[in-house]
């Protein structure tokens, strides 16, 4: 029989399975496999509070899921972590998560996103939506850092960036958009943090809603991290150096970046075409 913490946690689980469904608009594939590991994990973790935080232990659960493939575990764990992160963002749950280390598994690549979708989305956007997207395609941000970002962390020419694993980074604004952070500004007046509402700074899930929803009245499927692809491969596609977009792109090493920014196989061929020695010598001829 269920304890009065579990029935809370299989309570918030339904609404949470509702929000994605609802608001987010995933697939019914997704929802089903989102529904199915977080059942599983319902049944057999453990959730109580311990100083002042829900503590989610998925000991029980890592040991059921330990004979599946890394895949499946991964994906499993990620519907966890998208879980708890909705606790966080809109249901302003701390929670600690215990045992939820990812299985590694071959990262694919996320599409980007046409230029000429993002100019027709910018071309049709409100000062606030054209500089979310423009801080997100336009310095290759994370939306974690965009919604953490502070007015002290912008001057000029430069952006100061605290990333991921405490690394910090300095990005270059481009004129065009330092413009439009002068418009932005001076139009809504933020006070401490780039985008706020009701004087408080907007969550990650407020700014993850408002591109989807950009994006979608065209007719595209675009997330935040893809806009941020984006980036990475337009500039490696014009001619940046691999090595500047891993360092504007904040990442530890060489290797995340190449995942990020590999080239399609068409333009690959293109180039091999139009430089290969053999292929000059025969045009020579």
């Amino acid at each position: 029989m269920h304890s009065h913490k579990q029935t809370i946690l299989d309570e918030k689980i339904e609404i949470f399975l509702a929000y994605i469904e609802h608001i987010r608009g995933y697939t019914p594939a997704t929802i089903d496999t989102y529904a199915l590991a977080l059942g599983q994990m319902s049944s057999l973790c453990e959730f109580y509070e311990a100083e002042g935080k829900w503590v989610l232990d998925l000991t029980p659960f890592r040991m059921h899921i330990a004979t599946h493939n890394k895949k499946s575990i991964a994906t499993k764990l990620s519907a966890i972590h998208s879980f708890v992160r909705y606790l966080e963002d809109q249901e302003s749950m701390r929670v600690k998560l215990s045992a939820d280390e990812l299985v590694k598994v071959p990262q694919t690549l996320p599409k980007p996103i046409d230029e000429l979708y993002i100019f027709e989305v910018l071309n049709d956007s409100s000062i606030f939506e054209r500089l979310l997207v423009m801080m997100l395609y336009g310095l290759g941000l994370r939306i974690s850092e965009l919604s953490q970002l502070k007015l002290e962390d912008i001057d000029q020419k430069w952006v100061i960036i605290d990333g991921k694993g405490g690394k910090v980074r300095q990005l270059p604004i481009l004129p065009i958009l330092q413009v439009l952070l002068d418009e932005y500004i001076k139009a809504h007046h933020p006070k401490k943090y780039l985008f706020e509402k009701n004087e408080k700074r907007m969550k990650v899930s407020q700014l993850r809603y408002v591109i989807t929803k950009l994006f979608k009245a065209k007719g595209i499927k675009a997330t935040p991290h893809q806009l941020r692809h984006s980036f990475a491969t337009h500039l490696l596609e014009e001619g940046a150096r691999i090595s500047d977009i891993s360092e504007l792109l904040g990442h530890k090493s060489m290797a995340s970046t190449q995942i990020y920014t590999k080239l399609g196989s068409h333009k690959k061929l293109t180039e091999y075409l139009g430089s290969h020695p053999l292929a000059i010598k025969t045009k020579d001829e």
